[in-house]
């Protein structure tokens, strides 16, 4: 009996294959570009129809089912996709970056090669005060005659920095000790590659607005220049259910319920109970969860019932 061998068609990405190797710029030095990838929207449907080949009737019922896969969060299907990147970031973002262990990680070693001879530079505009509500995040820019001064300062720590290294190289340290003294602005470079399940989870913390600019500047260009071209029916998708959409818990529910009755009295005395209102010298404590809740609040149009 004649072995037949069902020619199976690889699934691409028209739109990916265009910037396929292309550096997509982010901050003053920094990159990303596709390497490689796998998949598309089209192997999401496959994967869940558990079908061979194309398997799908119209691209509606294709969406819907992303759609679905997605808002319900069934997440193996879209663990049948996979992209690898080559990114240039700085060392201090990088950190940030690599505690996402979801992904197959090589990163440029400085102790076989020279470190990369670019470091990132804050425009004066850019610097940030620390936030007084936040003890890990900014709020507000320096002026920029002060901002200058700082930048200035940078530019003189950097050129330092690396003058000391080169120094040392051309006396022959070792390059693994030559680097100890490099600061964290220095670019790195490595590929990294991720399913889109788990890339999608990196993108929800990373493109947040609390999250910081310098990697958030990552994953928008991430997100909105390479997962956008690559499985678009998904990036809907992933905006709806995600990255604009609330979730609330159920003390939130509760309070939201007497916001929208428009009973005030019983919402605040809610939020008491909740612990959220708490007050030393007349002044509301900080509450996270409250915070929270405001913000909800806020990007609802709805009114805070305790101001």
């Amino acid at each position: 009996m004649e072995n037949r061998i069902e020619q199976i068609e690889k699934i691409k990405s028209a739109a990916l294959d265009e910037i396929l190797g292309r550096k997509i710029p982010v901050l003053d030095d920094g990159f990303i570009r596709v390497i490689d990838y796998m998949g598309s929207d089209e192997s999401i449907v496959q994967a869940a129809r558990v079908s061979y080949g194309k398997g799908t009737k119209k691209i509606s019922e294709d969406r819907g089912l992303i759609r679905y896969l997605l808002r319900n969060k069934h997440t193996t299907p879209f663990e049948m996709c996979e992209i690898k990147l080559h990114v240039r970031v700085p060392m201090d973002t990088w950190r940030q970056w690599i505690r996402h262990r979801t992904a197959s990680v090589n990163e440029y070693s400085t102790r076989y090669s020279l470190a990369i001879d670019s470091s990132q530079k804050t425009d004066p505009k850019e610097w940030r005060f620390q936030s007084n509500d936040n003890k890990q995040g900014s709020k507000g820019f320096f002026d920029e005659v002060t901002g200058s001064k700082i930048s200035q300062r940078e530019t003189e720590l950097q050129q330092f920095a690396r003058e000391i290294y080169r120094e040392r190289l051309q006396l022959g340290v070792a390059r693994e000790q030559a680097r100890k003294d490099l600061p964290l602005s220095t670019y790195t470079e490595a590929y990294w590659k991720v399913d889109l399940h788990n890339l999608l989870n990196f993108l929800a913390l990373r493109m947040d607005p609390h999250a910081q600019f310098e990697i958030r500047s990552y994953a928008s260009a991430i997100g909105n220049q390479i997962v956008s071209k690559w499985c678009p029916i998904t990036w809907e998708a992933f905006k709806d259910y995600r990255m604009n959409s609330l979730e609330l818990s159920g003390l939130e529910i509760r309070l939201m319920k007497e916001i929208i009755a428009g009973n005030k009295e019983e919402a605040n005395k809610l939020a008491e109970d909740f612990g959220w209102l708490n007050k030393t010298d007349g002044k509301l404590v900080r509450n996270r969860e409250r915070l929270e809740m405001e913000e909800k609040l806020t990007f609802l149009g709805l009114s805070k019932p305790w101001m």
